[in-house]
Formats: C-alpha cells, sequence, structure tokens
C-alpha cells in the first residue's frame, strides 16, 4: 500500500532513513484513517491524502504557516449581501456548473493560500461579468503584493491581494507568468504590462459571523474565506460532507463555489489549492447551518469578494 502511495503521490525522499521514518508516520495515520472510517453513519470519509506521510505538526507547519487575523485597518464593510428575512435563495448553487471555476491548483510548499483564495474569487467574478473564465496569475501576488501585511509564502489576507490588484491596474494571466511556488527574489510584472488582463472595481466583506449573508453572497459569485484547517480531519480529508471537530482559528484561505445538501446535511463547496489528488478532486463539502454564528471552522468570519462595474444583484 505505502509503495503504491509513493508512486500515485511522485514521492521521493533522499536523506538516509527517511523512507522509513515516512512509513511510520504513513501507518500512523492509516490507522486514524480506519478508526475513523469504521465507525458507522460518518457523514465525512478519510483516506490516503497527499499528506500522509506527514505528521499533523509538520502539515500545519508546512501549509498552514500563519494565522490569517484582521488588523486594525478597518474592514470594507457592504451590505449588498446583507441577509434580510424574506430573503429569497436557490436551494443550491455551483460556480462549477455555470463556468465560473478554474480548474483546481497546486500552492505546492508554499503558504500561499491567500494568493489562490483571492484569485479565484477574482477569476469567478470576471466571468461572471464578461462570460470568459481565464486562469490568472497567483505568482505575481506572492512575488510582488509585498505590503502590508502579505508575505508572499509565508501568508496573508485577500481582502489587501484585492486591494493590491485594483493599485496596480488588474492580474497577470498564469501562463504568462506561471506558479512557481517559491517566494521570487523580485518581481516581475512590469507597470505598464499589457497582459494584465483582468481587472476589478473594488472588494467588501460580507456582514460577519453570519452564515444566511455567505450564503446570500455565494449565491452570486464565489467567494473568499479564511477557515481553520489545522486538524487531522482536514489533512486526511477524502469525501461527504466534514462535521468534524474544528476551532475557529483561521489559517487558511479558500473559495467557497457553491452550497447545496445531502442525506439531510446542509454543506458549503469548497475549492482549495492542495491539488486535484486531495479530498473530493481538490474540493471539499463543509458542514452549513450549524449553531454557531463563526460557521463551521470559522468560515463565516473573514468573507469577502471582489466587484466588477455591473449589476451584482442582476444574477438572481
Amino acid at each position: 500500500m505505502y509503495e503504491r502511495w509513493l508512486v500515485e503521490n511522485q514521492k521521493n525522499y533522499n536523506g538516509l532513513g527517511e523512507k522509513e521514518r515516512r512509513f511510520k508516520i504513513f501507518k500512523d495515520n492509516l490507522q486514524f484513517i480506519e478508526e475513523h472510517n469504521s465507525i458507522p453513519n460518518r457523514t465525512y470519509e478519510l483516506g490516503l491524502t497527499r499528506f500522509a506521510d506527514l505528521t499533523n505538526e509538520e502539515f500545519r507547519t508546512i501549509y498552514l504557516r500563519r494565522k490569517m487575523k484582521r488588523t486594525r485597518r478597518d474592514p470594507v464593510k457592504g451590505d449588498i449581501y446583507l441577509y434580510k428575512e424574506g430573503d429569497v435563495l436557490p436551494d443550491e448553487v455551483d460556480w462549477r456548473a455555470k463556468g465560473a471555476v478554474a480548474p483546481i491548483k497546486d500552492q505546492g510548499n508554499c503558504g500561499s493560500c491567500w494568493a489562490f483564495s483571492a484569485i479565484g474569487a477574482v477569476e469567478g467574478i470576471n466571468q461572471i461579468s464578461t462570460g470568459e473564465l481565464i486562469s490568472l496569475s497567483e505568482q505575481e501576488l506572492v512575488d510582488c503584493d509585498r505590503g502590508f501585511v502579505n508575505a508572499g509564502c509565508d501568508g496573508g489576507i485577500m481582502n489587501y491581494a484585492f486591494e493590491f490588484i485594483m493599485k496596480i491596474g488588474g492580474v497577470e494571466t498564469d501562463e504568462d507568468y506561471p506558479y512557481t511556488a517559491t517566494d521570487g527574489i523580485f518581481c516581475n510584472a512590469d507597470k505598464n504590462n499589457k497582459t494584465r488582463v483582468v481587472t476589478i472595481d473594488g472588494y467588501e466583506d460580507v456582514p460577519r459571523d453570519d452564515e444566511k449573508s455567505v450564503k446570500k453572497a455565494v449565491a452570486h459569485q464565489p467567494v473568499s474565506v479564511a477557515i481553520e484547517a489545522s486538524g487531522q480531519a482536514f489533512q486526511l480529508y477524502k469525501s461527504g460532507v466534514l462535521t468534524g471537530t474544528c476551532g475557529i482559528s483561521l489559517d487558511h484561505g479558500v473559495v467557497v463555489v457553491g452550497y447545496g445538501s445531502s442525506n439531510g446535511e446542509d454543506y458549503w463547496i469548497i475549492r482549495n489549492s492542495w491539488g486535484s489528488n486531495w479530498g473530493e478532486s481538490g474540493y471539499v463539502k463543509l458542514q452549513r447551518n450549524i449553531d454557531d454564528p463563526f460557521g463551521k471552522c470559522g468560515v463565516a468570519m473573514m468573507a469577502s469578494y471582489p466587484a466588477k462595474s455591473f449589476d451584482l444583484l442582476s444574477e438572481i
């Protein structure tokens, strides 16, 4: 099983005894997976993901390097998606089916989830407003957005990425500015670069700690959110509606691209940036409508979205 997993995940270990050390961790994770999956009526299944050779501490250190906290700067408050009693929203939404979600990407061993979250939301609103899905450059943000808080592979905040895109007049495609999963020595972007093909006109926060407002926002466009993803349930998630225990120490940026229900369990459809060999081909269904204003894993605490100059409410 281990040898097959090594081939499937293209793993090669160079250090003396490293393969054996990783095998021990692999076995420990496999035991955790089998114990979880053996309990009847679980809403989600764990599996041997690409992270099965990492301890949970290693996983957190590599992929969730820094807590995502708001700074003293005022949030950009918006009430366009404030849920009001009487609002009629679709029972389910999936922006993938509407062509507004680019294929799953992989941030690699770089804490650049914030860039993938922001770019995913920008790709979505651009497709909704123009009809064209363009895969954009996370690396441009990693290399060039070195301002207020954002720090490349050491983490960042999606709102400041939106602000940066506005400041420089757009973002390039990932074909013109490809992803390297490293902190660039310098920024390759030219201020007059004509390959900056997608622009945004603004960004706002979804009303905080309100899942119904997040639902309203997602009914109109993909939304950037921060969650706590440090537990083994996330590390080894394979499929189903993730209902496991998690906190609200936000440490990972992702994109909510829809919502739905399965067997009476409501969920968010979340696009991750850990490649397609994690979760449901790169996605996770995260429990929705829980009795907590912060939402599951803090999903309603730091939701935001980019805007383009068209009527955002025209889609419903």
